[in-house]
């Protein structure tokens, strides 16, 4: 006959457990902010003109692993940025002439930025009922960093499991 479950008690070896975050960025009383996120995933930004080709972005975006280039003028300006979703879109339109287009035939020019010091809940509501997943932060007049609805989210997810674990640990210890 299988036994039953029975619950951890004080005299049972404490496990390890590991969380992805400090008791000092989940104890102190603030609001997270996109600034949190930039502090752990740093401010690297992969960007191309609007003269380069899809085919170019395309290359890009499988060589480093991610969803969205944005797209700067000489001076390094803002000019849009160009997801994944937008180069698929222009597939399905122009079956087998879509690679050698250029950038700015393409690319979302409406591009939604956010500041290092906004929440990111607002960040996060702002991303979802646009239904864009990247976002570039921009401090003042400077690219910051890119964040992404995965940032956001794993962000909290974090914060979640180390709550979880002080909740766990006032409750058995």
């Amino acid at each position: 006959m299988p036994s039953s479950y029975q619950a951890p008690s004080r005299k049972d070896k404490v496990q390890a457990s590991t969380h992805s975050q400090t008791p000092a960025s989940n104890l102190k009383h603030e609001t997270a902010t996109v600034r949190n996120i930039l502090e752990r995933k740093g401010s690297e930004v992969f960007s191309l003109r609007p003269q380069n080709t899809l085919h170019e972005a395309v290359e890009l975006l499988r060589d480093k692993g991610i969803g969205a280039l944005l797209v700067k003028d000489s001076e390094g300006k803002l000019q849009g940025i160009l997801s994944e979703r937008d180069i698929v879109r222009k597939l399905a339109e122009t079956p087998g002439q879509t690679l050698p287009q250029r950038v700015e035939g393409v690319m979302t020019t409406a591009v939604e930025t956010c500041a290092p010091d906004e929440t990111l809940i607002s960040v996060l509501r702002r991303m979802t009922e646009g239904r864009f997943r990247h976002m570039p932060v921009v401090d003042g007049v400077t690219l910051a960093g890119v964040i992404t609805i995965g940032d956001v989210v794993n962000y909290r997810l974090n914060e979640l499991e180390y709550e979880a674990l002080q909740l766990k640990q006032l409750i058995v210890g």
